[in-house]
């Protein structure tokens, strides 16, 4: 009698913990934007890559001068004008989003609580622990899933300091009408199609963060990952009887 209460009891403090707050409406909103922008960047990006799909280094760069790689992709001369329409527009609803998100991380905690990971877990025994797992495909259990391990915190971590703030700033170097106004943010680079260059490696990389994100959302559950960033709320599963 006494460890069917008790059994009865776990349940109940189990599923309190499951259901409760995942992510925080801000969070969440910008979560979703920074998703229809990023989407609406890579579309439109690629239409402009396509009309001219080589890469330079240095100041200029066009066609009939060396290049420093040439992409297996088709040939399209051309301006593509509704493609940079559509970037220059999507470009700046994920920097505002980014803005908002990011003082928000700082003000609210966001950031020390929920990304930044302890001392003990950069220790390599547990990193490779959690390596080891997503290799194998290992779900983890539903306590797990409640705080991110350490390598999504390192992953989180590098994509908003790093690579966003990195396509950002490449971004502004091939605008001729910032760049007059700041040129020390070209000159940082080396030059408008060096900026170009590592705006398409930067993209490639996010890209490919985008693909792993949406595979672990899938191995950890994707309906109940999808309710926590839609809801906000992580909820536990019906008790077997």
């Amino acid at each position: 009698m006494a460890e069917s209460a008790y059994l009865q009891d776990f349940a109940i403090r189990d599923s309190e913990l499951l259901d409760s707050p995942r992510h925080t409406a801000v969070v969440r909103i910008t979560h979703w934007v920074t998703t229809l922008s990023f989407f609406g960047l890579l579309v439109s990006g690629i239409a402009i890559l396509v009309a001219h799909p080589r890469l330079y280094w240095g100041e200029t760069g066009s066609v009939g001068t060396p290049s420093l790689l040439d992409l297996p992709i088709p040939f399209l001369l051309g301006h593509s004008g509704w493609g940079r329409y559509l970037h220059f527009l999507s470009a700046w609803v994920c920097v505002m989003t980014g803005l908002i998100y990011v003082l928000y991380g700082f003000s609210a905690g966001h950031f020390r609580k929920n990304l930044l990971p302890d001392k003990s877990e950069l220790a390599w025994s547990r990193i490779w622990r959690v390596v080891w797992n997503h290799l194998r495909l290992r779900r983890g259990t539903e306590e797990e899933s409640l705080r991110y391990n350490v390598l999504q915190r390192l992953a989180y971590l590098t994509v908003i300091f790093v690579l966003f703030p990195l396509i950002i700033l490449t971004g502004f170097a091939m605008s001729p009408a910032i760049t007059s106004v700041v040129p020390a943010l070209v000159e940082i680079f080396g030059g408008q199609q060096s900026a170009r260059t590592i705006h398409f490696f930067v993209a490639v990389f996010l890209v490919l963060f985008l693909i792993v994100h949406v595979a672990m959302v899938a191995l950890a559950g994707f309906t109940s990952r999808m309710r926590g960033m839609i809801a906000g709320r992580i909820t536990a599963g019906k008790q077997p009887s």
